[in-house]
């Protein structure tokens, strides 16, 4: 039986078209350039000249990971100021291995986008010693499977990855090597009496400076004697020839001294300026005033000199032109050591549009890796973004800006991929216009090397230069859809310019999920696009002074429970919702902010009285053990700005150091015993209350749900008048 017979007309037709399109005309794999330390220097100049031709730069990255704790992930809960310090967070805890750079030009002969697709490995190699250790990052096991999986070369990214200094590392790193000081550290005969105080205590070290001393006064006794033929090779037997050769630096007679430890190093060195007193220092000084120590650093090791100069003026020529071959070798090794960094140098002077798709992470990454470490406020960060990269796009924020995209792509497909398979599936899958024309999409070129291509497989997905070229299309695209009419674009034309884009750029989403965006012009919350907000489900308002954060309670308790045992105590209406952090944290929305006053004000005054009473209260199931904590929402804030990183957000609130149980708000300190009592007093004289005591009958006891609610109130009567007493006698 021939099933196609069954098939909608245009199901078949377009299934012969794909199978045509596959099986005659193979593509090719997609042309990437991908950048290691062996091959950068080359890559760097061709980019650099990509760059400055461009109309906008897409980027990308692949990390090690993005949130070191599950209490660290992105909550409905999180205000704006702590979702910046779960960016924060991320950024310092992980690596970033791939750095994606495509540089977008449009060809107004060919009517398409030139993309030159760059794929840089990138590895936090430390190239020139600092003041501290090694690098040090997490790694996300969910994140690396995922570029496991995607076979990402994790040998070529470690071996043969590019290292990076930040700006504040290179500014160290001068001070260090290239500063008057540094020189010094690295020419000991620039600083001989710091070199020199140490007296020789050790038999072996007096016997080792005699023999030196000796050695060098005879070496330099051979040579005035042998000057007119030139240095001669060491003709007096001893023991110490083979580490002595005589050889010519900066065309001067000169002693190399090979093999020697670095503490007999030390002791050369003090052996023509050996301070013992006053008499021996002249005496010394003038034997050996002719002779100069030099630490010549080359280019792979290091060698010390002794340099014979015939004057004091030529000394100081000896000396000036070591310094300036230091300083040269310094700046070409710190130059090297700025690796990657010269990219990032690149994009922010060439000031053009960058381009990213939800790229929040991104953005802090670049500032954290290669401006400066983040500081603790987003002010403070955008600051410094919009300094060095004042034109930037998300491709997310352009999605959610235009009505047809965005019922195009539905909310569950705004992932990249999606995206770029949705809006661009002439680029994505290799299709000609004849075969799929659903509407216009904006052509784009690959140039890599000497190769072009414009049909090829995308099996390079999530490879950071593939990722960046894809963000690219996206933006191509999503540009084309909101008016932007390339085919009029001149050379000439800046896109940063372009009146159209300008209410889109410099909006990051700080939150997907909730729809929190950040104005990189001023760091302030942004409201979320009209469109976007048309679409979205609504999120109910959160009064953050409303919550109270409970921590450390029983492990069997879950948040519904908690809620009952709450609502039994402030009334049914108290509590509005819970949210779970994690297995051992809650967030408690209270109705008013009083009633989060009068909760943790009950709660300390439990906690004090430890009596029968307080034990029967309905708060006693959620104080159990005694290790329940709870407090306003500013310590959760406290919490999430320390980088301890514990995986359970207990551990991590007792590592930062919070000890006490209950934290009251200022205002309630002085008069929580007046609110307990007035909150007691009000509970007894309820309506609620009086009704619901009248309305209970026999039935009601019977129940056992409804018997435990009878005994539940009881309980409380006895414990509202026993507080009461407790408020008039003091």
């Amino acid at each position: 039986m021939n099933t196609t017979r069954h098939w909608p007309k245009r199901a078949f037709i377009l299934s012969r078209a794909l199978s045509r399109a596959f099986s005659d005309t193979p593509s090719p794999t997609f042309p990437l350039k991908h950048v290691t330390r062996s091959n950068f220097d080359s890559a760097l100049v061709e980019l650099r000249s990509h760059v400055r031709a461009a109309d906008f730069v897409a980027i990308d990255m692949e990390m090690t990971g993005v949130t070191s704790a599950p209490w660290r992930e992105s909550f409905e809960f999180d205000r704006f100021d702590i979702r910046y310090l779960k960016v924060k967070d991320s950024v310092e805890k992980f690596a970033v291995l791939q750095f994606g750079v495509c540089p977008f030009r449009w060809d107004s002969l060919k009517q398409s986008f030139i993309a030159h697709p760059h794929n840089f490995f990138v590895f936090p190699r430390q190239e020139i010693p600092l003041d501290r250790t090694s690098y040090e990052f997490l790694c996300q096991t969910t994140s690396m499977d995922f570029l496991a999986k995607y076979q990402f070369d994790f040998n070529a990214c470690i071996h043969e990855g590019i290292s990076y200094l930040s700006r504040g590392q290179e500014d160290e790193a001068r001070k260090r090597l290239i500063s008057p000081k540094g020189y010094q550290l690295t020419h000991p005969s620039q600083n001989l009496r710091e070199t020199t105080d140490l007296p020789l205590v050790r038999v072996a070290d007096v016997l080792f400076t005699e023999r030196m001393k000796k050695r060098l006064g005879e070496w330099r006794d051979d040579l005035l004697q042998n000057r007119v033929g030139g240095p001669q090779e060491e003709k007096v037997p001893d023991d110490l020839n083979q580490q002595f050769r005589t050889v010519f630096f900066k065309m001067r007679a000169a002693l190399s001294l090979d093999g020697f430890t670095s503490h007999q190093l030390s002791l050369i060195r003090m052996v023509y300026d050996y301070i013992r007193g006053t008499e021996t220092l002249q005496v010394t000084r003038k034997h050996f005033k002719d002779l100069t120590y030099v630490c010549f650093n080359g280019e792979s090791t290091s060698e010390e000199l002794v340099v014979y100069t015939d004057s004091e003026s030529d000394k100081a020529r000896l000396l000036e032109e070591v310094k300036n071959d230091h300083q040269k070798r310094a700046e070409m090794k710190i130059n090297a050591a700025v690796g990657f960094r010269h990219v990032i140098d690149l994009l922010s002077s060439e000031n053009k549009l960058i381009v990213g798709h939800n790229c929040i992470l991104d953005i802090a990454h670049i500032h954290s890796k290669f401006l400066a470490p983040l500081p603790s406020t987003a002010e403070e960060f955008v600051s410094c973004v919009n300094k060095y990269f004042p034109s930037i796009i998300d491709t997310k924020i352009l999605l959610n800006a235009d009505y047809t995209l965005q019922r195009k792509m539905k909310r569950s497909s705004t992932s990249l991929s999606s995206a770029f398979s949705l809006l661009c599936p002439e680029i994505a899958h290799g299709f000609t216009r004849n075969v799929l024309s659903y509407e216009p999409c904006v052509k784009v070129e690959v140039h890599v090397d000497e190769m072009r291509s414009s049909n090829w497989n995308s099996g390079a997905k999530h490879e950071a230069g593939y990722d960046a070229f894809m963000t690219g299309c996206v933006f191509a695209q999503a540009c084309s859809h909101l008016g932007i009419d390339f085919q009029l674009h001149s050379p000439s034309e800046n896109l940063t310019q372009n009146e159209k884009l300008q209410k889109h750029m410099n909006l990051l989403y700080l939150s997907w999920i909730n729809g929190d965006i950040i104005d990189l012009r001023t760091g302030n919350q942004s409201a979320e696009l009209s469109v976007s907000n048309m679409i979205r489900k609504p999120y109910r308002k959160i009064l953050f002074t409303n919550i109270v954060l409970l921590w450390g309670f029983p492990s069997k308790l879950k948040p519904s429970m908690m809620r009952d045992c709450i609502c039994k105590t402030l009334g049914p209406t108290s509590v509005i919702s819970t949210y779970c952090i994690d297995q051992t944290a809650v967030f408690v929305q209270f109705s008013k902010a009083e009633l989060a006053s009068d909760f943790l004000n009950l709660k300390e005054t439990l906690e004090q009285s430890n009596d029968a009473i307080s034990h029967l209260h309905p708060l006693s199931q959620l104080l159990e053990g005694g290790n329940t904590r709870a407090a306003s929402y500013e310590t959760y804030k406290e919490i999430c700005a320390s980088p301890i990183s514990k995986v359970l957000f207990a551990d991590q609130a007792e590592a930062v150091g919070i000890k006490w149980k209950t934290e009251l708000l200022p205002s309630d300190k002085e008069e929580s015993h007046d609110n307990t009592r007035s909150h007691l007093e009000s509970a007894m004289d309820s309506p609620q209350a009086v009704e619901k005591s009248k309305t209970r009958n026999t039935e009601d006891v019977v129940n056992d749900s409804s018997n435990k609610r009878f005994c539940d109130d009881i309980i409380d009567s006895f414990l509202k008048v026993e507080k009461i007493r407790r408020t008039t006698n003091l």
